[in-house]
């Protein structure tokens, strides 16, 4: 089974003019909707598929969750999105009237710092409902917005919330690998393999190393769509070499096991 940890979509209104935005000045490989998730998955291979909603501000948090949460389960695991302005009992009710088991955080788009006492302590209060969080780290935006998710920040979130199931994406650290090598890799978190527009960029003994330190069982593939092609983060992965129960593991069995996806399909 291969499961992709790390898939955005839209509703087919909206999707375009995101997409027009160059997000993270990056040029999108697909078009950001349902139905092409679904076709790029059916051509990938991919069986699962994690879609992360965002809500940039937090009048966007309820329609948000109420899209994400509309998704066909069968293919579909909805991670929705919460705001640190917004009351934690407020966050709760949006992700639990839509049955959403987890949610995705950015820094860059969300104005919001993983380092925020507010943020320290939403993330407790979804810990305690059994939510799970995936979470951008690195670079990817202007200075400020990098500095908002800094793989440190990442680190001293998750020792801070240690019953938070919580992973970071880009091995922790978009564009930032030598802080995530220092902060995060070898930490609890569980590491998410992409890396805009295509994790072959990065050097293959640097990550083999990356997931021997960490653990290949704390290690989940995600391939960032629309903004790369998921059948060509695949081929990247297997590429590295790694033994085939561990390369298994990374492509699903560990992400199925985290969440449970049996239960939420």
């Amino acid at each position: 089974m291969i499961i992709d940890a790390h898939a955005h979509v839209w509703p087919d209104h909206i999707a375009p003019r995101i997409l027009a935005t160059r997000p993270a000045g990056l040029d999108p490989r697909a078009d950001g909707t349902l139905d092409g998730l679904r076709r790029t998955m059916d051509a990938a291979g991919i069986d699962l598929a994690l879609t992360l909603g965002i809500a940039g501000v937090p009048q966007h948090v309820a329609r948000t969750n109420e899209f994400i949460g509309s998704v066909d389960r069968s293919r579909f695991v909805p991670f929705g999105t919460v705001h640190p302005d917004l009351p934690i009992a407020e966050n709760l009710r949006h992700l639990q009237d839509n049955g959403i088991p987890g949610v995705k955080l950015h820094p860059l788009f969300q104005d919001l710092d993983l380092a925020d006492p507010r943020v320290v302590e939403l993330m407790a209060a979804l810990a305690e409902a059994g939510i799970k969080v995936i979470t951008h780290v690195g670079a990817g935006g202007d200075s400020a917005a990098n500095e908002r998710g800094t793989p440190r920040h990442l680190r001293a979130l998750a020792d801070r919330v240690p019953q938070l199931d919580l992973i970071a994406c880009h091995y922790g650290g978009y564009h930032r690998l030598d802080e995530a090598e220092e902060q995060v890799v070898g930490s609890r978190v569980v590491l998410e393999t992409s890396w805009p527009p295509t994790v072959r960029e990065l050097d293959q003994a640097r990550v083999r190393a990356i997931i021997a330190r960490h653990g290949a069982d704390r290690v989940v593939f995600g391939s960032d769509w629309p903004m790369t092609d998921p059948a060509a983060e695949i081929a990247g992965i297997r590429e590295l070499g790694l033994p085939p129960a561990e390369e298994a593991a990374v492509l699903g069995g560990n992400l199925a096991g985290l969440l449970g996806l049996e239960q939420v399909r």
